[in-house]
C-alpha cells in the first residue's frame, strides 16, 4: 500500500509561483508513474501533469503546459510540481496519484493511490 502526502499549496497573486510536493511511503516509488490533478468546486477531477518512473517522460494539461513543470527523486520518494505564472483558474484542490500500471496517465482511473490534496489558491 502506498500513502502520498502532498504538500506546498497555499493562496498566491495571479502571477506568482508555488511549488507542490507529494511525498511517497509504503511502496517502491521508483516503479510508480506519478500524476498531479486538479479539482475545482462542481468540476471534475482534471489532468494536470504525469511523470514516468526514471522522470524521462513527462505529460502535460494543454492549460499548464509553459507554466507548470513536474519532476521527481526517486532517492527522496518525492514528486514535485513547480507552478509558475499562475492564474485564478488554476484555483483548486490538487492531488498527486500513483500508479504502477502501463495505462494513459491522463486519466484519473490510471491510477492506484491518491493523496489527500493540497488547496491552491489564486486570488486576481
Amino acid at each position: 500500500q502506498v500513502q502520498l502526502v502532498e504538500s506546498g499549496g497555499g493562496l498566491v497573486q495571479a502571477g506568482g509561483s508555488l511549488r507542490l510536493s507529494c511525498a511517497a511511503s509504503g511502496g517502491t516509488f521508483s516503479t510508480y508513474i506519478m500524476g498531479w490533478f486538479r479539482q475545482a468546486p462542481g468540476k471534475e477531477r482534471e489532468f494536470v501533469a504525469a511523470i514516468s518512473w526514471s522522470g524521462s517522460m513527462t505529460y502535460y494539461a494543454d492549460s499548464v503546459k509553459g507554466r507548470f513543470t513536474i519532476s521527481r527523486d526517486n532517492a527522496k520518494n518525492t514528486v514535485y510540481l513547480q507552478m509558475n505564472s499562475l492564474k485564478p483558474e488554476d484555483t483548486a484542490v490538487h492531488y498527486c496519484a500513483a500508479t504502477g500500471r502501463l495505462l494513459t496517465p491522463r486519466v484519473p482511473a490510471s491510477y492506484d493511490y491518491w493523496g489527500q490534496g493540497t488547496q491552491v489558491t489564486v486570488s486576481s
